[in-house]
């Protein structure tokens, strides 16, 4: 059974950095694609990053791209999210998610979700 708990979400100044983090279990982390995800209130859901099973390709959303960082410990079983140059437009939900198809990662498919942590950018 996937399991996937997020961490590290709050509040921060516009300007401000935070690091998101994943822990995963109960499948073969090295196996799966797997992506942060964000839904603000009233809007619908964006795929941030993907990064594949081994961590050789990662993607970005245009909004993102620059600031956002996504990376992986296959060791540690954890995926992470290092995001910088935080804006008020970045203020949503943020998921972590998890496929055994890259294909299906990548177009903002991915099977399992996380609980979510709240991200709040705002002075």
């Amino acid at each position: 059974q996937v399991q996937l708990v997020e961490s590290g979400g709050g509040l921060v100044q516009p300007g401000g950095s935070l690091r998101l983090s994943c822990a995963a279990s109960g499948f073969t982390f090295s196996s799966y694609a797997m992506s942060w995800s964000r839904q603000a209130p009233g809007k619908g859901r964006e795929l941030v990053a993907t990064i594949s099973p081994g961590g050789g390709r990662t993607t970005y959303a245009d909004s993102v791209k620059g600031r956002f960082t996504i990376s992986r410990d296959n060791a540690k079983q954890t995926m992470s999210l290092q995001m910088n140059s935080l804006k008020p437009e970045d203020t949503a939900m943020y998921y972590c998610n998890a496929d055994s198809s890259y294909r299906r990662t990548i177009e903002g498919r991915a099977g399992s979700w996380g609980q979510g942590t709240q991200v709040t950018v705002s002075s």
